[in-house]
């Protein structure tokens, strides 16, 4: 509320709206608030007529984390706190050590010090918002005569093609400095600054009709140049006819734009803008593009809409303790953000007028900054908390994985992704076969590379290629693969080789082969491309190929039959047990399932990185399905606590009693411990209420907490206990679909489909690069670049790497 405030209570200090806070205190009986309120000052002179803005630090932030409004550096602030007493609404200014008690001071102390999530994040991951250089007003320019040709440039100073700099005073085209890994250049650019003082130079490859990497030596930084167009005209250089380039060594004027940057990007097309509900940007906070992009995709669905946007008001009117920490917060928050539309409004008149007048880059204030909720979903997740680039489907799937995890209500969003699939695993020998079932989430679709249609073409390409790069020339024009949907299709339906099968049929080793097919059809199928792998020499690299990807798609085809008439099972019998030369140290239940474990795939994801010991848990968990299957589980269940301790299993005939208690199983005689039913009762909530809560999270007082806010019709309860039968019920339907009797939840239909949105990558690894999504809204298709979001004039289709389909209606 950015006119009434923030209100927090004292004792279980969660925050509430101005519109909330009387049914609260109502509820609760919780008398002793917090009142947050900020007061714009004046705005900063000069922030919008062109000089440097103003930065202020701020103790609180109150509103959504947007490029705008109350956050933005144009402004200067002013925060209250006072203490508010209810009912009779007393106002108590803070500080005031004389007329409060010093447990009360303390409090409020703590609480108005306390430092938000995204400031607790690692400093090196915040991004450095660039700044005006000094010298971009007053830059003086030679008339020298020299102009800066489109491509083929070279270090004027040495042969050197690459890390190429142009100083924007005399035209000089000179290397950057040298990095320790042997790349860059031989420092010729500092050189030349140092002997002439000419402060900037600007990056070539690097310019676009959006700008360049402008550095001032001077200044010792990256900077803007308001007038970076002006500065570059000056040596022949149209900003609007270039574009990204490798090195430096493509030919505008000449070539098409075949660059997975350029056409991802539709760089060099003149976009038109979006703006409203549902065309929100979301702010790069450094490498979180495949964030952004994942979460543009999720939010355009809408079972995610109504699960999160919908149930707003509900979700942060019974937000745990510390929202910051509540997932379906987050999600709520974020999801508003994007589809509110309040933080995507089209630029006033005046405001263009006074741009272009003054011939001066105004900051677009529009998008929000999703620091808070990386901060939240990040945490403990020794990839996704770090400021490297990541992988678009591991963070869809971790994100599943959280939905799944943190129910929002009766229906779980993540339902619509959710399919079954049957593996047929045949013996060659004895032909007998065996059916099993996995839940799956996403559809990955090998590249078939030996079908492209182009093969002539490419064998002419890579020799050209190789040719000029002995010569040191520029390398010829781009020739991308095309391979036909169809081939890849066929490749995923095709049986494949099972390692190390061990037949029960035979009891010992045999060949075996494996076939997948669809045991049910999703709501909304993922379709990913798995363009990375791994060359010949481990070195992980991306196939840049060009894939017919079809607006309309019909799997039915691929409907699991189950076992066929005259097939034959595989007889139920478990491998024999190998018992080591050695089986000191090693406990009972672990000798009897070494023999269970498949190896290869264990030691191909400890390659990876992972803990031997998670990765024989994942190879035993998903029935040694591969390393593949293996590889998803392990993405899923990094953050548990006990991912890297020793994989445990009960011997022959013991009950796996642990692994109920992990889905919080618990018995209806196990009475939660009163301490905590205490703790829960002096927040204002009924006894019978805070028993029931623990008993439907295994004596968990976060856990309990956190159900009771999400479960609000319980509060309305005025019997002084339920029906154990009732109780029973209530718990247990909060255990995963997965663990009950009747399965995970299935939403089966017709195999047809039809495109609405893809994700694709720029790069030459998950490591870098950079994502792009585009999605159908509207009847037309908008691309969500970080902050712009643009209706899309050529989307890039064949290119994409992650595709959403939803289910055309029968």
């Amino acid at each position: 509320d950015s006119e009434g405030g923030l209100y927090v209570c004292m004792n279980t200090f969660l925050g509430f709206g101005r519109e909330h806070i009387e049914r609260h205190y109502r509820k609760t009986g919780q008398c002793v608030y917090l009142h947050l309120k900020r007061h714009v000052i004046e705005k900063v002179p000069g922030a919008s007529g062109g000089a440097l803005p103003k930065r202020r630090n701020a103790k609180l932030f109150l509103d959504l984390e947007t490029n705008s409004d109350l956050n933005s550096d144009d402004f200067e602030y002013e925060d209250e706190a006072k203490l508010v007493i209810f009912p009779d609404h007393y106002e108590i200014s803070l500080p005031n050590i004389e007329e409060l008690p010093a447990l009360v001071t303390i409090a409020c102390d703590a609480l108005l010090s306390a430092k938000s999530p995204y400031r607790k994040q690692d400093p090196d991951s915040w991004e450095e918002e660039l700044q005006a250089s000094k010298h971009a007003k007053t830059l003086v320019q030679l008339d020298n005569g020299v102009r800066i040709p489109p491509s083929g440039w070279k270090c004027s100073k040495c042969d050197l093609r690459e890390n190429l700099w142009l100083n924007l005073t005399d035209g000089s085209v000179l290397c950057g400095k040298w990095f320790f890994d042997g790349s860059g250049g031989n420092g010729h650019a500092m050189e030349h600054y140092k002997e002439t003082g000419y402060p900037l130079a600007v990056k070539l490859g690097t310019i676009t009709p959006d700008g360049a990497d402008v550095y001032s030596f001077d200044e010792e930084e990256p900077v803007l140049d308001p007038h970076i167009a002006k500065h570059l005209a000056h040596f022949g250089i149209d900003m609007l006819q270039m574009q990204v380039t490798e090195n430096g060594l493509t030919d505008n004027d000449i070539k098409p734009r075949v660059s997975e940057w350029e056409v991802i990007q539709e760089a060099g097309v003149k976009l038109k803008p979006m703006y409203g509900p549902g065309y929100t940007g979301m702010k790069n906070l450094g490498n979180s593009c495949y964030l952004s992009a994942v979460m543009q995709a999720i939010f355009s669905i809408p079972e995610f809409q109504r699960a999160y946007v919908g149930n707003l008001p509900r979700i942060f009117d019974y937000s745990p303790l510390d929202p910051t920490q509540d997932f379906n917060t987050q999600m709520a928050k974020l999801g508003h953000g994007l589809l509110s539309g309040q933080y995507s409004k089209p630029p006033m008149k005046s405001e263009l007028i006074e741009q272009v007048m003054k011939e001066e880059h105004k900051p677009q204030h529009n998008g929000i900054s999703p620091r808070m909720f990386k901060a939240f979903i990040s945490k403990g997740h020794p990839e996704f908390s770090s400021n490297r680039q990541q992988d678009a489907q591991e963070f869809f799937l971790h994100l599943i994985n959280l939905v799944e995890r943190n129910p929002v209500g009766s229906e779980n969003p993540s339902d619509v992704f959710r399919f079954l699939v049957e593996e047929r695993t045949q013996c060659c020998q004895s032909r007998k076969v065996r059916y099993t079932e996995r839940v799956d989430y996403i559809m990955q679709l090998p590249v078939a590379m030996e079908a492209a249609t182009n093969k002539d073409e490419l064998i002419a390409y890579e020799l050209k290629r190789r040719e000029a790069e002995a010569a040191r020339r520029p390398p010829p024009e781009l020739v991308r693969a095309k391979i036909p949907f169809s081939a890849c299709l066929q490749a995923f339906s095709e049986p494949s080789n099972v390692e190390d099968f061990w037949s029960s049929a035979l009891q010992a080793k045999s060949a075996g082969v494996k076939t997948s097919r669809f045991a049910s059809f999703p709501e909304y199928l993922v379709v990913q491309i798995k363009k990375f792998t791994f060359g010949l020499d481990w070195i992980p690299k991306k196939l840049d190929v060009s894939i017919d990807m079809p607006d309309f798609l019909d799997i039915s085809h691929l409907r699991a039959r189950g076992l066929q008439p005259g097939e034959e099972e595989l007889p139920d019998i478990a491998p024999p047990i190998i018992i080591p030369d050695d089986p000191k140290g090693i406990p009972t239940t672990s000798l009897l399932i070494l023999s269970y474990i498949d190896e290869p795939s264990v030691m191909q994801l400890a390659e990876m990185g992972f803990p031997l010991e998670a990765c024989r848990k994942a190879v035993y968990y998903t029935g040694n399905m591969g390393a593949e299957v293996a590889f998803n589980w392990i993405i899923a269940h990094m953050e548990e606590p006990d991912f890297a301790e020793p994989l445990i299993v009960p011997a022959f005939g013991e009950v796996a009693s642990s692994g109920e208690a992990a889905f919080g199983a618990v018995g209806l005689d196990n009475q939660p411990p009163e301490e905590m039913v205490a703790i829960i009762i002096s927040m204002g909530f009924q006894r019978n209420l805070a028993i029931q809560a623990l008993k439907a999270t295994n004596n968990n007082l976060e856990r309990a907490l956190e159900w009771i806010f999400t479960h609000p019709e319980l509060e309305e309860e005025s019997e002084p206990a339920l029906d154990m039968m009732n109780m029973a019920n209530n718990a247990n339907a909060n255990i995963p679909a997965e663990t009950g009797s009747e399965g995970p939840r299935i939403k089966d239909g017709s195999g047809r489909y039809e495109l609405f949105g893809f994700i694709s990558h720029m790069g030459t690894s998950t490591m870098s690069g950079h994502y792009v999504c585009h999605l159908k809204k509207e009847g037309r298709w908008v691309i969500y670049n970080d902050l712009r979001v643009c209706a899309s004039e050529r989307p890039p289709k064949d290119l994409g790497y992650i595709y959403f389909y939803h289910r055309i209606p029968s």
